[in-house]
């Protein structure tokens, strides 16, 4: 794995050996247990847990790291709070949208947004949807309650300096 690059985190050689039938369970054929984790990887080989495959946001063939918008989001002076999501488009593919909270007093639109991460990442990557919240669902311990995300209603942002149009669109 190059260094800072996401990838899944394998490992070989973890076995239980007082429960074959659970190490054959969570090994392949060749020995890799798929731990579901992605993780990056410094140049003195400490690894980072940065999120799960079964969160990764598939996207026209490619893998979309919800974790790595997030830390791109945060990175903006206008925003608090942000998650990253695949939700279905028109055509039932998965696309990525954000869950954005706006830091106090900041002016900021999902046009901005769009185009603040778009400028950043390679073009699979792109934020396609936005939706202001006044907090981002978490447990407890702090993890994003994506499913809680998924299953919102779909609420469409006014463009700055415009009026509500027809039913169904409301200003977040």
């Amino acid at each position: 794995m190059a260094l800072h690059q996401f990838a899944q985190l394998d490992n070989q050689g973890s076995q239980r050996p007082h429960n074959p039938a659970a190490t054959a369970a969570t090994l392949d054929a060749d020995g890799w247990l798929h731990t579901g984790d992605i993780a990056t990887v410094t140049a003195d080989g400490v690894f980072t847990i940065v999120d799960r495959v079964r969160e990764l946001i598939k996207y026209r063939g490619y893998q979309v790291p919800p974790a790595e918008l997030e830390a791109l989001l945060l990175a903006h002076e206008g925003i608090d709070d942000a998650a990253v999501v695949g939700v279905p488009d028109q055509e039932g593919e998965e696309i990525p949208k954000a869950f954005v909270v706006r830091r106090p007093g900041a002016r900021l639109d999902a046009a901005e947004v769009m185009s603040y991460v778009a400028a950043r990442v390679s073009p699979h990557k792109k934020v396609r949807r936005v939706q202001f919240l006044d907090a981002i669902p978490k447990s407890v311990s702090g993890k994003i309650l994506r499913a809680v995300l998924r299953r919102r209603p779909a609420v469409q942002e006014v463009p700055s300096g415009t009026q509500p149009g027809p039913p169904g669109w409301a200003r977040s």
